[in-house]
């Protein structure tokens, strides 16, 4: 018989701040490749691992993320068995240091101990990657352990993933330590913030938090734990964006351009699911180029696109250049601008502004609805 869990998905982190795109909507509701949010890949995850009871965790801002998911259909999830649930926490400030993940599981801890099955798995919704909920967790159970945690092993600790936490282990796998990445070495061992462990477990963890700090997160937790509890680590192998920045969001959407880096991660086999809208293709008009770039539907092309993302709906005007740029829905690039390395929100209108270009290796942001 095979070992039942239900999945959580912590979209009440509150330490992790993406600038400017944050303001509108939580990181799981991002766009990510103009066609997916972010929220889709770990729900995607847990519903090809056959575990298709899941609770979504939301605070601040939370429509986009409410609109986006619906009744979860979209995912696969078998509507008689499984069930998509989305929670709230009443104290939603939305920089507030009490407005923590460990707030928000209080607030529904009777929902988590009404549920049937055994363990729970917990995952970000930040992060994009692939993984099989349910050969972690045979292997979690096989090996008796406390808690396992997910990590990738990165070279590039130096320079990205700063508000992650690392693991630090032992030669059998062990975590001896989770700390904050400080860029004090390349090679580390990045917390995947997806953990396994049992629904009591679980349960006692959060009530602990709450006695000890109003401030404390289930990392924090976890961390707190590591003399006392057998926690081990789990290898991920593959794709992995964390998305703690605008860096990393425009990074991880670049990253996937590469044809290789995109065949390896998305598969058939695999589906990552998405609400879907209908829309007309994209026209492509006379003298309009496009090199290396994802153009979704709905758009009208007339000038030249390299090495970016167009979301839905996009007018790019005659002889306006757009390079190794984020474009998201409902944008309207007038005739004749430039823009490189930038990111620009939904709804934005570019009509005044002839050049958009970052020098810096941050790209540019552009505000939702702004005039330009």
């Amino acid at each position: 018989m095979a070992n039942k869990a239900f999945g959580v998905i912590n979209s009440a982190a509150n330490y992790i701040r993406v600038e400017g795109l944050h303001d509108y909507r939580p990181i799981g509701a991002f766009s990510f490749l103009g066609r997916f949010r972010v929220i889709d890949f770990p729900i995607s995850n847990f519903s090809n691992s056959g575990i298709n009871r899941i609770h979504v965790y939301l605070n601040s801002r939370p429509r986009s993320i409410v609109e986006h998911i619906g009744s979860g259909r979209h995912y696969n999830i078998n509507s008689k068995r499984g069930n998509l649930q989305l929670l709230f926490t009443q104290k939603n400030g939305a920089s507030s240091i009490y407005n923590t993940d460990i707030n928000a599981y209080i607030e529904n801890c009777e929902q988590i101990e009404r549920m049937p099955q055994d363990y729970v798995i917990i995952a970000p919704s930040y992060m994009v990657y692939k993984q099989d909920f349910q050969k972690l967790l045979d292997e979690h159970v096989e090996s008796g352990t406390d808690i396992t945690i997910l990590y990738h092993k990165v070279d590039q600790a130096k320079e990205y993933y700063r508000a992650c936490n690392v693991v630090n282990l032992n030669k059998q796998k062990g975590v001896v330590s989770l700390e904050r990445n400080m860029g004090t070495a390349k090679e580390k061992n990045i917390s995947m913030d997806t953990y396994v462990m049992s629904k009591q477990l679980f349960v006692d963890l959060v009530r602990k938090a709450r006695r000890e700090s109003s401030a404390y997160s289930l990392a924090d937790m976890i961390a707190l734990n590591c003399d006392t509890l057998d926690i081990r680590g789990y290898q991920h192998k593959g794709y992995f964006a964390p998305i703690t920045s605008l860096d990393d969001y425009y990074r991880a959407n670049m990253e996937l351009l590469d044809y290789a880096t995109s065949m390896e991660f998305f598969k058939s086999d695999w589906p990552f699911y998405t609400k879907t809208t209908d829309a007309c293709p994209t026209q492509y008009f006379h003298g309009a180029q496009v090199v290396n770039s994802m153009i979704c539907n709905a758009g009208l092309i007339e000038g030249t696109v390299e090495n970016s993302i167009i979301g839905r709906n996009v007018h790019i005007g005659k002889g306006a250049i757009i390079k190794n740029s984020i474009i998201l829905s409902y944008a309207d690039i007038a005739d004749g601008t430039y823009i490189e390395n930038a990111v620009i929100d939904k709804w934005v209108k570019v009509k005044n502004v002839k050049k958009i270009v970052s020098d810096s290796v941050t790209p540019a942001y552009v505000k939702r609805s702004d005039i330009l």
